[in-house]
């Protein structure tokens, strides 16, 4: 099977011809039919973070496919269904995370594409329990950015506990942001997009958008603070001066709900101002399967928009210099 894979931390993804693998015990193989280009796959790829991939791996975590073969003991899916793997590739299960429901912060997982091959691959395998079937009548496509991209914006705006009226603001505005300004419109949130390419921000108002603002012609904490300030501020911007201003552009009581991850690993937190302003830090990893159960029946009943565009798998360092460089709208869906 064509896969690509990351070799090395200095040097740009390979592909290469590789033994199709067969699904063990409790596991899957899967035809893969799309995988979402995530910034996490290029995280990893350049070994950006503090927990490093082991090379040689295979990334991709919102992969789409088709089941052709199941593992010994294998009961929650069948050859022929269409499901989605996930970055939580296994968890133990037993433990007090996993039994509370949150499974995402199991000290023992697996993380697709991360510490276990992933789909940017013909084919992947993976564990059964973990895989989540995708809805009838929802596209491969789709489904594919909605793995990642949708269940954590998805997460972060449950976890911000986001109510009717609430002004939330989302910085980044691209394959995660598109999905959090709608996840927070269908909580009953007043939006406001921030970004820095037109392009982007265009999109927001075509989702619905209440406001706008481009943080190249404008100051988004003046910005923001003219409109009243924001009950909610969702950050998706890998760059600690964004989270900075988000938690500027706070009311008191606000709450300011950290996804992404910046290479530098710090922020500067004024704490004075955090206290006395009653003001909430949290971070939100990726949902549950639960929350991606929800995630495809909210889109299947029609109540979400995917914006994506499709590249060839063999083509995926153009695809990462593309996202490196802002020239993607939303999210870089891989077809091998």
């Amino acid at each position: 099977m064509r896969a690509t894979v990351v070799t090395a931390f200095d040097r740009p993804l390979e592909m290469r011809d590789l033994p199709v693998p067969e699904p063990g015990p409790g596991e899957m193989l899967v035809r893969i039919e799309a995988s979402g280009l995530c910034h996490t796959d290029i995280h990893a790829a350049r070994g950006d973070w503090p927990v490093r991939p082991n090379p040689p791996v295979v990334p991709g975590h919102e992969g789409v496919g088709i089941v052709e073969r199941i593992g010994p003991g294998v009961t929650e899916h069948a050859v022929g269904d269409r499901v989605a793997l996930p970055w939580l590739g296994w968890a133990c299960g037993t433990c007090s995370y996993c039994v509370t429901g949150w499974e995402t912060l199991c000290e023992s997982q697996r993380n697709t594409g991360y510490s276990i091959d992933g789909a940017h691959a013909e084919y992947a395998v993976t564990a059964a329990r973990y895989a989540v079937r995708v809805p009838d009548g929802v596209d491969p496509f789709e489904a594919a950015p909605l793995t990642c991209a949708g269940v954590t914006t998805y997460k972060a705006v449950k976890v911000a506990g986001v109510r009717p009226g609430d002004r939330v603001a989302i910085f980044g505005i691209g394959g995660l942001g598109h999905l959090a300004q709608q996840y927070a419109q269908l909580f009953g949130g007043e939006t406001i997009a921030v970004d820095v390419t037109a392009e982007k921000l265009a999109l927001a108002t075509a989702l619905g958008a209440a406001h706008t603002v481009n943080a190249v012609q404008v100051d988004p904490v003046d910005a923001i603070t003219r409109l009243g300030g924001a009950d909610v501020a969702i950050v998706l911007a890998a760059n600690p001066t964004v989270i900075e201003q988000a938690h500027r552009c706070l009311r008191r009581g606000g709450r300011l709900v950290l996804v992404s991850l910046p290479k530098e690993n710090t922020i500067a937190l004024p704490v004075f101002e955090t206290v006395l302003k009653g003001i909430t830090v949290v971070g939100s990893i990726v949902g549950t399967r639960a929350d991606l159960a929800e995630v495809f029946r909210l889109h299947a009943a029609g109540r979400t928009r995917v914006a994506y565009e499709i590249r060839k798998l063999d083509d995926i360092n153009t695809a990462v210099e593309d996202v490196l460089a802002g020239r993607v709208a939303a999210r870089l869906v891989l077809q091998p």
